[in-house]
């Protein structure tokens, strides 16, 4: 729905005139900024893409913003849209991390095919075209052969939804499942569907520096490396500190000389790690090159939670410290309505918003709106995605927010999308879309 105080349609031409732009989804382009890392620009629209970022004042005539935001549409580098939108027939018994795992896999065992996974996936994606998203990672469960139905959905809609989303997809399940035939098959599908290899660790204790694990790990990377496949994988989403591959997963990069992106999500554990431990795998991270990807609403969800006490921690991983160690961090929506987490609507402005709070990403705010944006499109490899300047698409999002504390305080439920120049009149669509496929609540 358009917001009632932005023009229905544009000009093939216009300028969107006084508007604050955060400097880090600048793309060279220096300008004063405030204290709050905003420039106050004129942005010149020509033929869907953006001609002209100039200071403000610079335009005579056009949309007079008044010092609202504008930032790029979003990128979500990191969801579960195969299980999206089944929480009403499968929901989390205690929400805890186990209690999602085992209703997941009895979810799956019982409903999953094309003719399931399709509209569930569908909606997910609808939901994060109205929000101002155009590029998403998704992470496919991927139990082989049962995985082919997730596949082929996948090639389906990413295709359906070109122009419109731009879309990636990982293969997941446990590390052990690539040590056999059926690993390989499983990365064959990958690379025949232009995939990233994913995997998932499970975390016990002493599991990092076991001979066995390491042998899987360097299976797991020789499939990568034949392919030319990137790598993106769940590590450590346990608040025990005894969970460390990540550490194991750098070490390897390093050794092999791992030349493709490996994204790394969760790494939970290393908030419970002492100080020297956990610097010493961040350092290991810069010298490998990874990028981190947090999921702040879904692990303060799950984490630390125990029946009648009060959780002591938030769940989340140290971002501060990696991107002081200069390791990319970005923010993402991961699980949304499923037994992993019971909310979430692929609203990557609420996550950044969450992840301000959770993550104390203020004081000052700095360059951190890169996280939902700039950074995850440069990590997951989206060419044109998530940064402003001259010759980019004008897919771009419109607040009426003058500060990051007005655009921080509430939803922004009255935002403006132009997808290629032109305003987006797209509406969210409505849970009871869902009942046929997931029962009613």
């Amino acid at each position: 729905m358009i917001a009632f105080w932005f023009p229905t349609s544009l000009p093939s031409d216009t300028w969107l005139r006084r508007v604050r732009v955060p400097h880090a989804l600048l793309d060279n382009m220096t300008a004063p900024v405030d204290a709050e890392g905003l420039a106050l620009l004129d942005l010149r629209i020509t033929a869907g893409r953006i001609a002209v970022v100039a200071p403000a004042g610079t335009a005579e005539a056009g949309i007079d913003l008044d010092r609202g935001q504008l930032w790029p549409c979003f990128v979500d580098g990191h969801v579960h849209l195969d299980k999206t939108q089944t929480w009403p027939r499968q929901p989390n018994p205690d929400g805890t991390h186990s209690g999602a795992r085992n209703a997941v896999i009895a979810d799956r065992g019982r409903f999953y095919s094309e003719a399931d996974i399709e509209p569930r996936f569908d909606f997910g994606l609808r939901c994060a075209h109205a929000h101002g998203t155009a590029a998403i990672r998704t992470h496919l469960d991927s139990d082989w052969p049962n995985a082919r139905a997730h596949w082929a959905v996948f090639r389906r809609l990413r295709d359906a939804w070109a122009g419109r989303i731009d879309l990636q997809a990982v293969c997941l399940c446990p590390l052990q499942r690539f040590a056999g035939d059926d690993g390989t098959a499983l990365a064959n599908e990958v690379a025949a569907s232009g995939g990233i290899l994913g995997m998932t660790t499970t975390g016990e204790a002493g599991q990092a520096t076991s001979p066995a694990f390491q042998a899987l790990l360097d299976r797991f990377f020789d499939l990568a490396e034949e392919r030319g496949l990137a790598l993106d994988l769940h590590l450590d989403e346990t608040g025990d500190a005894s969970s460390r591959t990540l550490n194991a997963v750098a070490r390897t990069a390093l050794r092999r000389g791992f030349k493709a992106p490996i994204q790394v999500g969760h790494v939970c554990s290393l908030s419970m790690q002492s100080e020297d431990d956990a610097m010493a795998t961040i350092g290991l991270c810069a010298q490998a090159g990874l990028r981190v990807i947090n999921l702040p609403m879904c692990n303060m969800y799950l984490q630390g939670r125990e029946a009648g006490r009060t959780p002591r921690w938030r769940g989340i991983t140290m971002v501060h410290e990696f991107r002081a160690a200069g390791v990319p961090v970005a923010f993402a929506s991961d699980n949304c309505r499923d037994p992993f987490y019971a909310y979430g609507d692929y609203d990557m402005m609420e996550v950044y918003r969450e992840a301000v709070r959770i993550a104390q990403l203020d004081h000052p705010f700095g360059d951190w709106a890169a996280s939902v944006a700039a950074i995850p499109a440069a990590s997951c490899g989206f060419p044109d995605r998530g940064r402003i300047g001259v010759g980019a698409p004008a897919d771009l999002v419109l607040f009426r927010a003058r500060s990051m504390t007005e655009l921080l305080a509430r939803p922004q439920s009255d935002r403006v999308i132009l997808r290629g120049g032109a305003v987006l009149d797209a509406t969210l669509p409505d849970f009871r879309e869902m009942d046929a496929i997931v029962g009613a609540p």
